[in-house]
């Protein structure tokens, strides 16, 4: 299932920063500010768990910045991100899957989770963020996109609504 969730996630982050280029940050500053602040949350946790995917070092010392980038680098980061995800996982085997990693949390806990939690945090982390810039969306004024599961199986696969 995480392929298919990961395919989701990757259309739903697609819409999201969609929607989030409609926000006038003229006329609502406060609401730009917040959905980028979100998307470099995003950008900057989905960094972490790729480098300790990859038995890297953390390349961030927290999960948010002083200064935000802007939206145009924020979006590159996150699709080439979600990219990577996906081939990730066309690759992982079910024992690799299994396997244990003990990391540092970006407060100097210590952590551990199996590959496929990793991967499982991720998608579920982004999925609550979504919700949280959608409300941004709503009080600039923007429609904020459909989202769900659902709406992703039958947009990209028409034929299950026949019947």
């Amino acid at each position: 299932m995480l392929p298919q969730a990961f395919a989701y996630k990757c259309w739903s982050d697609r819409r999201v920063l969609d929607a989030v280029a409609l926000i006038d940050p003229e006329k609502f500053p406060d609401e730009y500010a917040f959905a980028l602040q979100q998307l470099n949350h995003l950008a900057i946790v989905e960094d972490l768990f790729r480098a300790r995917l990859n038995g890297e070092a953390d390349p961030h010392p927290a999960t948010n910045t002083q200064a935000v980038p802007g939206y145009d680098e924020l979006r590159e980061r996150l699709l080439r991100s979600g990219q990577w995800y996906v081939e990730q996982l066309a690759v992982l085997t079910p024992e690799c899957a299994q396997e244990v990693i003990r990391f540092r949390f970006t407060d100097g806990r210590s952590g551990s989770l199996t590959r496929e939690e990793m991967f499982f945090h991720v998608l579920n982390h982004a999925t609550y963020h979504r919700g949280s810039i959608a409300r941004a969306l709503d009080q600039a004024g923007v429609a904020h996109p459909a989202d769900t599961y659902t709406v992703f199986v039958h947009a990209t696969q028409p034929e299950r609504r026949e019947g």
